[in-house]
């Protein structure tokens, strides 16, 4: 995969702050966020803003589609861009097919996550290479595993945390 690193701050400034909103990210770009396990993907639709598929990526209850600030996409991890060169939709008409999907809320780990939607909206077809590496590789998949596992476990804790604040 080619995949281009991008800054996570810009003079002291989080990449995605409103103050840098205007970053110079081509519209339509697959951006990926390392996570502890695994990537989450994005479609960049432009003014700072990222079309995903939330899935379990900051709760512990599946999010639907949305559409939210780079910063929040982010969350502290840095990003990069995923070079699609055989991508049939581009620009614009990515953005177009990413957002005519706001909304869905039919996450599934192994057949409709966030890279299935990214690879639906750049290539018209719904595949992950992470799922297809994990189902080819045992370990691999063992290990995305017990990350997945430990990360929904930690969520479901601050979850509960932040509810028993709340009453």
């Amino acid at each position: 995969m080619n995949t281009i690193s991008l800054p996570t701050s810009s003079e002291g400034r989080d990449v995605g702050s409103s103050e840098t909103s205007t970053i110079d990210l081509p519209i339509g770009a697959h951006l990926v966020t390392q996570r502890r396990g695994y990537e989450h993907h994005g479609i960049y639709v432009g003014n700072g803003r990222v079309v995903h598929y939330a899935g379990f990526a900051s709760s512990a209850h599946r999010g639907p589609v949305e559409e939210v600030e780079l910063n929040r996409f982010a969350a502290g991890h840095p990003l990069t861009i995923r070079s699609t060169p055989s991508a049939r939709y581009v620009g614009d008409e990515a953005v177009r097919r990413a957002r005519s999907r706001l909304g869905e809320n039919h996450y599934r780990l192994l057949t409709n996550n966030c890279e299935h939607f990214c690879a639906w909206c750049l290539l018209g077809e719904s595949r992950s290479e992470q799922v297809h590496c994990c189902l080819r590789h045992p370990r691999a998949g063992m290990h995305t595993l017990v990350c997945l596992v430990k990360a929904f476990v930690e969520r479901a804790a601050n979850d509960g945390q932040i509810a028993a604040q709340l009453a």
